[in-house]
């Protein structure tokens, strides 16, 4: 795995492939210290955006191997080293994607981070299987929303035009046009990051995710997930606005909001301590 930092020594890697019931193959990453630490005994599963990766989620994944937790990481279908199923790509089918992650590496009773469209997938895991949900440790929910995802065709069709590809291809131009989902202040390596992991994810599939969210609307059925949540948000993110998220929290009863200042949409790349900061927090609450 690619990551904005090295893996802390003495840590496991173990490199699978969990298949779906469309025939999918999901790149999967597990990872866990070899010394028990403050946290062991707790799985994190990190659940990437669109046009992202598990790339993404260095800085956070090393962080809290340190703090002694086994640490799940998956390509979403069509992203990185996973392929795409016989099934279109829908919230329902990456939320099952998930599901199948979840059940193959053990992970039942984890805490699970999803950001933007892995959010996405995590409360569709989350409402469509409610008796799984209920013995997930926490939930948290980075720079997403249940609802008012109508990306219009315009949106659409850039993601999906090959003038847009080979505008990301080249670096400068490529962290120019990725700007707006970025913060204040932002590390230079990290918008680069996020710009290779934008054009490294195929035109069609970016196209396909960012229509997959018309019409989805989650937040009567988020009513009914007790799991314990917390709700980041960019004060600045411009792809997927605060209002939204804090709408998310609003839908769960047991949810805690915070947004964010300066930061944008971009928050495992721009904010790890504060996502890290979030999974202990859930952690310290007592077992229900």
């Amino acid at each position: 795995m690619s990551a904005l930092t090295k893996l802390p020594a003495g840590s496991l890697t173990e490199e699978t492939t969990v298949r779906t019931d469309d025939g999918a193959a999901l790149a999967v990453t597990v990872l866990g210290p070899l010394s028990p630490g403050p946290g062991s005994g707790t799985t994190v599963v990190l659940s990437h955006g669109w046009a992202a990766g598990r790339r993404v989620w260095g800085t956070v994944a090393d962080r809290l191997i340190r703090d002694g937790h086994r640490v799940v990481l998956y390509d979403q279908r069509g992203h990185g080293a996973s392929g795409l199923g016989t099934g279109p790509i829908t919230i329902r089918r990456l939320g099952a994607d998930l599901a199948a992650v979840l059940g193959e590496t053990g992970s039942r009773d984890a805490v699970l981070v999803g950001h933007s469209g892995g959010g996405f997938a995590a409360m569709e895991y989350a409402t469509a299987e409610p008796a799984l949900a209920r013995r997930l440790r926490g939930l948290v929910l980075l720079g997403t929303a249940a609802h008012d995802q109508d990306t219009p065709d315009s949106e659409v069709r850039m993601m999906g035009s090959a003038l847009f590809s080979r505008a990301l291809a080249r670096p400068a131009l490529g962290r120019r046009l990725l700007g707006q989902t970025m913060g204040k202040r932002v590390d230079p390596y990290a918008l680069e990051v996020n710009r290779q992991m934008f054009a490294a994810a195929s035109p069609q599939v970016r196209a396909d995710c960012f229509r997959s969210s018309r019409g989805m609307d989650l937040r009567a059925k988020l009513a009914a997930v007790t799991t314990p949540a917390v709700v980041l948000a960019g004060e600045n993110d411009r792809v997927i606005a605060p209002a939204l998220g804090e709408a998310v929290a609003a839908s769960l009863p047991d949810a805690r909001f915070e947004q964010l200042p300066g930061a944008g949409h971009m928050l495992p790349l721009e904010r790890p301590g504060d996502v890290v900061r979030a999974v202990a927090g859930l952690l310290a609450r007592p077992r229900p």
